[in-house]
């Protein structure tokens, strides 16, 4: 039985994580930390447990083997090195860090402590992903030269406990980045996944287009990114992050092979394959989670199973390091308007 602590008790919790531990037979529910005391209390009760008054006092009890941090951007370093360093195995949501030394530390804590850190990347477990992932492998159309991969909706006005745009999310001090760490993340994650490769050059526009604060002026995070990625094997493709879509969420990847074109939650099916001689197949596995649709992630049940069991988790913290880095080297690449060299070894 992995018994879990949760900081942070905001949107993200409440639909996912709390939720799935609730779910997971090998999982229990211990304590909650929340900025605002009155909704961790809320959530002791609705859930069961106890209730924290600071950090601190959750991670010093001796009953919790796990934690959940489920904070703003800008936090998660701090609090998942401390959680670690307290003999705590940690699941932190993305993005991982704001800076990619932060990362690295949290690392290497996990790594000095003996304990576990997963990164909430759930693109990897999508089944479609996961069925993408085999046929590439396979074969089925060729070798990949291009890709397109665009995750884009109308932004998280109505996702934080705060609604509106004066909520962290478009708060730079917070959140540190805005549509690229929300979803650019995601989909850097994924195509590196999908394609057993890491991006090694980015050329990238990061741009604030459209979200507005109360008094009418552009937020200080970016809204709207589109990056052109070179990867160490040489396929070549576009990244697109947005908060600017104003009608259906986006969430799909093509990718264009020497043998046809897979299409990856772009159609009706979640994956259709159209090949070069004129044949299409396809196979209708599920549906991408939206913000409207929230389905099971898996993630919790990775994370769990992976601290019952007592095996590296299946979306480590070493295993994000690269969408970080390339992720921060967007963003350089935008400061500088020069395209920007990633190198992946370390």
């Amino acid at each position: 039985m992995v018994r879990v602590g949760i900081i942070g008790c905001g949107r993200i919790a409440q639909v996912r994580h709390l939720p799935e531990y609730k779910d997971n037979a090998d999982a229990q529910l211990i304590g909650y930390f929340d900025f605002n005391y009155d909704r961790a209390c809320g959530i002791a009760q609705q859930y069961g447990g106890r209730a924290y008054s600071t950090i601190d006092d959750l991670l010093n009890d001796k009953r919790i083997d796990a934690v959940s941090v489920c904070v703003a951007n800008n936090a998660h370093a701090d609090i998942s090195i401390r959680a670690l360093n307290a003999g705590k195995h940690v699941l932190c949501e993305k993005p991982m860090a704001t800076t990619i030394e932060d990362c690295e530390a949290m690392v290497k804590a996990a790594r000095e402590n003996g304990k576990y850190l997963m990164v909430d990347q759930n693109q990897r477990l999508a089944r479609a992903h996961v069925k993408a992932k085999e046929l590439i492998e396979d074969g089925i159309i060729g070798k990949v030269l291009t890709f397109r991969t665009t995750f884009g909706h109308k932004g998280p006005e109505n996702w934080s406990i705060t609604p509106g745009t004066g909520s962290w999310f478009f708060d730079k001090r917070q959140a540190s980045m805005g549509a690229m760490a929300d979803l650019g993340v995601h989909k850097t994650d994924l195509i590196q996944y999908l394609l057993d490769g890491k991006v090694i050059e980015t050329r990238a526009m990061v741009t604030t287009l459209d979200k507005r604060d109360t008094e009418g002026n552009l937020v200080g995070v970016d809204d709207n990114a589109i990056c052109l990625y070179r990867m160490d094997n040489g396929i070549i493709g576009t990244m697109t992050a947005s908060w600017t879509y104003y009608g259906l969420e986006d969430n799909s990847t093509i990718l264009y092979g020497t043998d046809g074109i897979m299409k990856i939650y772009a159609s009706e099916y979640s994956v259709e394959i159209q090949k070069r001689n004129g044949d299409r197949i396809f196979f209708d596995i599920d549906k991408i989670q939206t913000n409207d649709n929230q389905t099971k992630s898996g993630v919790i049940d990775a994370f769990v199973d992976a601290v019952e069991n007592d095996h590296e988790p299946i979306i480590s913290g070493q295993s994000v390091l690269a969408a970080m880095r390339t992720i921060f080297a967007n963003l350089e690449s935008e400061a500088t308007g020069q395209t920007v060299k990633i190198d992946q070894t370390i």
